[in-house]
């Protein structure tokens, strides 16, 4: 499938050119669509099982104890951290109930000792921050390789997404129940309307159940992301578009109505959100790369997707979730823009 690629990263230690081969394996995904995925990860399958098998544990709670208020996301001010609850909203103007429920985990840092996290997680905490961390580890891998094809310093993104620093960064516990044939139709088969990720790097477990899609940046065209046997698949979000100044794609995405032979239980995901240090500037990097292709000027600033002053991850990453979330319908929302101090991003390309 065009610009979706696995590289293993037993590549980048190898001492003679494993990175700089790994840089080119993914620089035609990330310009294309944003998605490739990572096998060899170091994740044995019981790991990445045990996590699923949390997630199940406690979607299969009781809604009233799943959903008490000081456990909830609390959208008005943009803070994604806690229990979403499922049936919530509506869709596209219709009568149909949103179907998805989560649980986002923030990390366990100092930083989030205030945040809120449901009790039923808390004999989990020490394997939930140990695979949390994990992800991490591979995470700044290719952060290493966004900023060597960036021609950056090794560490310049991997410096701003470190785990015990203040961050937005979640594992994400994720449920889509099937809803009828007739309701699906109303709101064209989405199960979650196209947009871009929010932060830097999405981490996503591969899985069976089909129904994640990407949309190709060369013919605008919706094509399925295949499952990948002990892979993790990644992606791009907004904040690595703004710091590449679009080089690198926040990633268009969406999930539809599984095929009806794979529609007997609930699709269940798991995820880990990296977002940048909440006091990262995200505008973008100083890139000898970028200033060739002309995308940005010798202070870092043009006329496009650039702005003027700083805009901080926390900044950016709140404002966008508490836009995308704080209301009761998930509409339509096709051709629409978000920004922030002079940072835009298309907020849907349906």
């Amino acid at each position: 499938m065009g610009g979706y690629q696995s590289a293993r990263p037993a590549k980048f230690d190898d001492e003679n050119g494993g990175k700089e081969r790994l840089v080119e394996e993914l620089r035609s995904a990330v310009l294309d669509t944003g998605f490739f995925s990572f096998t060899g990860t170091g994740f044995t399958d019981d790991e990445v099982q045990r996590q699923y098998d949390i997630a199940q544990a406690f979607f299969a709670l009781p809604m009233q104890e799943k959903s008490q208020p000081e456990y909830k996301c609390d959208f008005t001010v943009g803070n994604y951290f806690g229990y979403r609850e499922i049936f919530e909203k509506t869709i596209m103007g219709t009568d149909v109930r949103d179907n998805v429920e989560l649980y986002n985990v923030a990390k366990f840092t100092p930083h989030n000792a205030s945040e809120r996290r449901h009790p039923w997680f808390a004999p989990y905490q020490d394997e939930m921050e140990a695979f949390s961390r994990k992800a991490m580890g591979v995470a700044s891998k290719v952060f290493e390789l966004f900023a060597l094809m960036l021609e950056l310093p090794a560490d310049y993104f991997s410096s701003r997404h470190r785990y015990d620093d203040a961050s937005d960064d979640h594992l994400r516990y994720m449920s889509y129940r099937p809803r009828s044939a007739e309701e699906d139709v109303k709101v064209d088969n989405t199960w979650s309307r196209a947009h871009t990720d929010f932060g830097s790097l999405t981490l996503l477990w591969s899985q069976n159940v089909a129904g994640l899609q990407i949309k190709t940046a060369e013919k605008g065209e919706w094509r399925y992301v295949p499952p990948v046997d002990g892979g993790i698949i990644c992606n791009v979000g907004d904040t690595m578009n703004f710091w590449s100044a679009s080089y690198l794609k926040s990633t268009t995405h969406r999930v539809v109505r599984p095929p009806d032979d794979q529609l007997g239980g609930n699709r269940v995901g798991l995820f880990y959100f990296v977002r940048p240090g909440n006091e990262v500037d995200i505008t973008p990097a100083p890139s000898p790369l970028l200033r060739r292709l002309g995308l940005i000027g010798e202070e870092g600033i043009d006329g496009g997707n650039c702005a003027a002053k700083p805009v901080t991850g926390l900044q950016y990453v709140r404002e966008r979730v508490k836009d995308y979330h704080n209301h009761s319908d998930y509409a339509d929302r096709k051709g629409q823009h978000f920004e922030v101090g002079g940072l835009k991003i298309v907020d849907e390309a349906a």
